[in-house]
């Protein structure tokens, strides 16, 4: 296992030790930026302190010095996208900071994604995002679409106040096997229920996998709403959209 010494960037290692406070995490992180070099912790680390303009001017200089698209993409602004995540979930920063590393990412993405979509890589798969209806908050539900994008998905998001035949128009003109929803208030909440009833009675269900999340949102919530999946925060959400594409298509391989 990788020890906090092995990390170049002081940036880095007083984030982890400070901010990141569940010893899984941790050690997930500690592992993670041991194992990239000083390069990317360099930009991870102006990407955590919401600095575009030094985010802009290291993504050049890493591409320029011929290091691929995609390792400066999951090694620099990904991996500095999961502290901000921890911290956002964590209540350590709020919406304003959140924005401006999100600012930082978009700076470094957009040397990134030009040569991406030279490259011809086709997306890992397409999932459909949006906030439900009622609901007009969106920071979460960005930061997901965000590291989704960062992870290879092609992300269609809707935004917010999204009603279930929204959601359904969606996938259905997407053709996309994977449905995330985000509610902020209790209130709007059972929308996520509502919209899964509209995907049953579209006849959907067994080709869509549903994932939710949001602040008031529970595991135990997601199974009660008949959901797929439930995701605590933006790496939750990469992670769960990877699985239950994965189980998607492994039942369709066992079926074909």
């Amino acid at each position: 296992m990788a020890d906090l010494k092995d990390i170049a960037n002081e940036t880095i290692r007083d984030e982890i030790t400070e901010f990141v406070e569940r010893e899984d995490e941790q050690e997930k992180m500690i592992d993670l930026f041991a194992a990239v070099t000083p390069q990317m912790q360099n930009i991870a680390a102006a990407l955590i302190e919401g600095e575009n303009d030094e985010v802009d001017e290291l993504t050049k200089a890493a591409l320029g010095d011929g290091i691929e698209a995609t390792e400066v993409m999951d090694d620099g602004l990904i991996a500095g996208m999961a502290i901000v995540g921890i911290k956002f979930r964590d209540n350590i920063i709020f919406v304003p900071e959140v924005l401006a590393c999100a600012r930082a990412m978009k700076a470094g993405m957009t040397h990134i994604e030009p040569i991406l979509s030279e490259s011809g890589i086709e997306a890992v798969g397409k999932v459909v995002m949006g906030t439900v209806k009622g609901d007009l908050h969106d920071i979460g539900k960005n930061l997901c679409t965000m590291m989704l994008r960062g992870a290879g998905f092609e992300v269609i998001d809707l935004g917010v106040d999204t009603s279930p035949d929204d959601f359904i128009d969606g996938l259905e003109e997407n053709d996309a096997p994977l449905l995330g929803m985000s509610a902020l208030l209790t209130t709007t909440m059972p929308n996520m229920g509502r919209t899964i009833e509209a995907i049953i009675d579209a006849g959907m269900r067994d080709d869509v996998q549903v994932m939710v999340g949001g602040a008031p949102v529970t595991q135990e919530f997601a199974d009660d709403m008949g959901a797929d999946g439930y995701g605590k925060d933006a790496i939750d959400c990469v992670e769960l959209a990877k699985q239950l594409l994965s189980e998607l298509r492994g039942e369709e391989a066992a079926g074909a």
